[in-house]
């Protein structure tokens, strides 16, 4: 692998000396006058990417070295036509492009560009999970009732794909190799061998099934991010294609800012400038280029810089307006993810971390196989970093926060000199110091060092910033409260069995309800992502329909719309993830859906799906909703953790619902107007419906399970571990009564004479009277089952 750039040179070298690879050269090439004359070369001038493919296209007769990527004819100067079709002669024998490609970063000719130096990579990303986005499709699926995806399978992707190399990842460590054969081995449904592209519908099928309306629905609204199209033209949403959705800066607004005298400077869609991003050698990628993506379904992109969709847009510019629209939402700044803050802990630099500075390369690019979630894909956990109260993170055992149910064991992970070949070669070179830092699944962290008992992250930014170790701050016993020292040391069930950011992340986006209309009248029609992506000629010039500015894309029957019932953002619900570890919880795809058919009559409305598969795997007769609230990372982690009583004391928190179940059932339809109050029918006879009924749905979308623990709705459609909290979990966590235990005995004046004092106690007072009798109770030696016979 590391052979091939060289193997590469040699081969062109001999090329040189055939005659063939200068003939027609003028010595001019793509940036001649009147070309793309001022156009930034795509890495520094000094690095060896630059002058390796400076090198390489002279053998081909362009000394800018374009035609190694771009491919074309940069002698045919005169032609602009000629010059953006075709390769040089030399160039269809030797390794490189085989067309003009406009975008050589596709996915779909990268093994003729990229993958020529990065070995593996294309094939790794076309099965990586943001080219096939199986899980998206599993799990919207799954919420309108498909039984191809009950039971938790993964048959669908947006293209036709298999995992040629078998189960064994193709890049990683032994110790990664060996761990993730042990978690597929569990969990082989999650890690399917093939997808088949997600099928269509005709409004004939609709017609037949109405909730064959969301293939349309998935189609046109939910699969416009992955990798294998450029995606939406709209403001924030601008971004190249495969290695370029990452790799080549967009801004929002989608203007060139270059010096290309050939691109035009006010037609939005274009890259900002014509240079790679990536590591530290060019500054990282930016937070905002992955969040042209990460923006909707869990919202982990925005949701990291602070922001949450809201319908107003206010407060008004200093020119009366609203904000303008970006990813086509407004939103709120509710507070950003300490790891995305300026301010970072005393000893740190100014400045936040960058996505990929946590998120591996695997993660991103993919490892060979095919990821039915992304939680099958992400390989990194919290403790990583952070190790545990009692142990650093190199004492800890593989598999530690991803346990997955499987058994993990006690051996130490230890460290690593070395990264993983693909990272050691084309990464930026960091010292490992004491050791490269490993994932919770094996493979070394290449950024992230030990330095003594010292964790130090390597951003991409070019800051360095010292971890913040538990192991280190208990012996030094540094807590910044004594809440955080009680919650991680004190109760050790909450390490063992919650994630962190079950505490650390105080708020989340939560948007109730996905209220969804299909349109098949009057021969409606809208762009369909999966059919763009899947055109005939891809493979040959790496366009698909979408790529040209201003063409938009495929079209297919019908329109998809959606729209909500309500937003909140405080108090996240809590229940388990796939790792059977506690974690906040989301409002995922809760889906009730109408569609009109082509005749414009309604063919269903408000139509809730039963999730029976999930029922019976709870064990219950009773059906279970397909709404689904899933499991999530939230990226909004904050230093202060959400209060003790957040959890349990809330009602909501437990999976019961805002107000414990009180509010919003919507099963009925609601009119306002003059109403008997004896009867509460409507007096006058023409009135209309305020608000329709939605069936099957008589609770609020946020409640998932009822106090006698019976669930209502989906919690995860990907791994059986995903659940809500069971009834002895709710019992033991709310502790209900637990004021009452002291506060009942006020109405015995007698007692509460000996016991109370003038005044009321403030909170700090109030801990310490609790704890004055905690000792007292500890002094005497009575134990609580004993207070009852004291």
């Amino acid at each position: 692998m590391l052979k091939r750039p060289i193997i590469l040179v040699l081969f062109l070298f001999l090329a040189f000396f055939t005659g063939n690879a200068f003939a027609g050269w003028s010595g001019q090439g793509c940036t001649t006058k009147g070309c793309h004359s001022g156009i930034e070369p795509i890495m520094p001038e000094d690095s060896e990417m630059m002058k390796q493919l400076k090198h390489n296209g002279l053998m081909h007769g362009d000394q800018d070295g374009c035609v190694m990527c771009h491919g074309g004819n940069p002698a045919e100067t005169k032609d602009k036509k000629k010059a953006h079709m075709g390769v040089p002669q030399t160039l269809k024998i030797a390794p490189g492009p085989k067309e003009f490609y406009p975008d050589p970063a596709s996915i779909w000719v990268t093994r003729y560009t990229c993958a020529v130096c990065h070995t593996g990579y294309d094939y790794r990303l076309e099965r990586a999970p943001m080219n096939t986005e199986a899980g998206k499709i599993s799990g919207n699926l799954h919420t309108w009732g498909f039984e191809e995806v009950a039971d938790h399978k993964v048959p669908y992707g947006n293209y036709d794909v298999k995992d040629l190399d078998g189960p064994t990842p193709f890049v990683g460590t032994p110790g990664y190799k060996e761990y993730m054969n042990k978690l597929i081995k569990a969990y082989s449904y999650i890690f399917p061998a093939e997808l088949k592209q997600m099928p269509s519908a005709t409004p004939e099928d609709v017609v037949k099934d109405p909730k064959k309306a969301g293939l349309i629905y998935q189609r046109q609204e939910c699969q416009r991010c992955h990798v294998g199209v450029r995606g939406r033209e709209k403001r924030g949403d601008y971004r190249g294609m495969g290695c370029a959705s990452c790799h080549i800066p967009y801004s929002n607004e989608g203007f060139y800012e270059g010096n290309d005298e050939s691109i035009n400077k006010k037609e939005h869609g274009h890259l900002l400038v014509h240079k790679i991003q990536g590591t530290r050698k060019t500054n990282g990628i930016p937070v905002e280029t992955c969040n042209s993506c990460h923006n909707r379904g869990k919202r982990i992109g925005v949701s990291y810089q602070g922001l949450m969709e809201f319908p107003y847009g206010s407060p008004y510019n200093d020119k009366g307006k609203k904000q303008p629209k970006l990813h086509t939402k407004k939103y709120l700044f509710i507070g950003d993810d300490l790891h995305h803050q300026y301010n970072s802990r005393k000893g740190n630099p100014k400045g936040g971390l960058l996505c990929q500075d946590c998120h591996t390369s695997i993660e991103m690019h993919g490892d060979g196989n095919i990821h039915g979630t992304t939680l099958a894909a992400v390989e990194i956990e919290c403790a990583d970093c952070h190790g545990s109260v009692d142990k650093y993170p190199w004492e800890l055992p593989l598999g530690y926060q991803d346990e997955s149910g499987l058994e993990i064991g006690n051996e130490p992970r230890g460290l690593a000199k070395k990264r993983i070949a693909p990272e050691d070669q084309f990464g930026y070179k960091y010292d490992p110091e004491d050791g490269f830092l490993l994932s919770a699944r094996g493979n070394p962290l290449g950024n992230v060092v030990k330095r003594g008992n010292k964790v130090i992250v390597h951003s991409a930014t070019g800051l360095d910033f010292e971890s913040p170790v538990l192991k280190t701050i208990d012996k030094e016993n540094s807590w910044k409260n004594q809440e955080g020292k009680v919650a991680m040391k004190a109760v050790k069930k909450h390490m063992d069995k919650m994630e962190c950011y079950a505490c650390h992340s105080s708020w989340v986006p939560q948007c109730y309800g996905c209220h969804v209309k299909v349109d098949l009248s009057n021969g409606k029609t809208n762009i369909d992502w999966v059919a763009s992506g899947n055109t005939p000629d891809r493979y040959k010039n790496g366009l698909t329909t979408d790529a040209p500015l201003g063409v938009g894309g495929t079209k297919s029957a019908g329109k998809a719309m959606e729209t909500r019932s309500y937003l909140r953002w405080e108090d996240p619900v809590l229940g388990y993830n796939g790792e059977n570890r506690v974690t906040p919880l989301m409002p995922g795809c809760q889906v009730t859906y109408t569609v009109i058919g082509p005749d414009g009559k309604t063919l269903i409305n408000n139509q809730v799906e039963y999730s029976m598969d999930e029922a019976k795997e709870r064990g219950q007769k009773d059906p279970v909703l397909a709404i689904d609230m899933a499991p999530v990372q939230p990226h909004t982690s904050q230093r202060k953790a959400r209060s003790c009583e957040s959890c349990h004391s809330n009602p909501k928190t437990v999976g019961l619902g805002i107000g414990g179940g009180l509010f919003g059932k919507y099963n009925e339809n609601v009119v306002e107007d003059l109403i008997d109050a004896k009867t509460f029918k409507p007096i006058p006879k023409q009135y209309q419906i305020q608000i329709p009924a939605i069936p099957r749905l008589d609770f609020d979308w946020s409640q998932i399970v009822t106090r006698d623990g019976k669930q209502l709705a989906t919690v995860g459609t990907h791994w059986p571990l995903s659940r809500p909290f069971n009834k002895k979990e709710i019992d033991t966590i709310t502790r209900t009564g637990t004021c009452m235990g002291c506060h009942q005995n006020m109405s015995e004046e007698e007692l509460w004479k000996k016991v109370s004092t003038d005044g009321q106690l403030d909170i700090k007072q109030h801990l310490e009277a609790m704890n004055q009798i905690m000792q007292y109770l500890g002094d005497k030696g009575i134990k609580p089952a004993e207070l009852k016979k004291k």
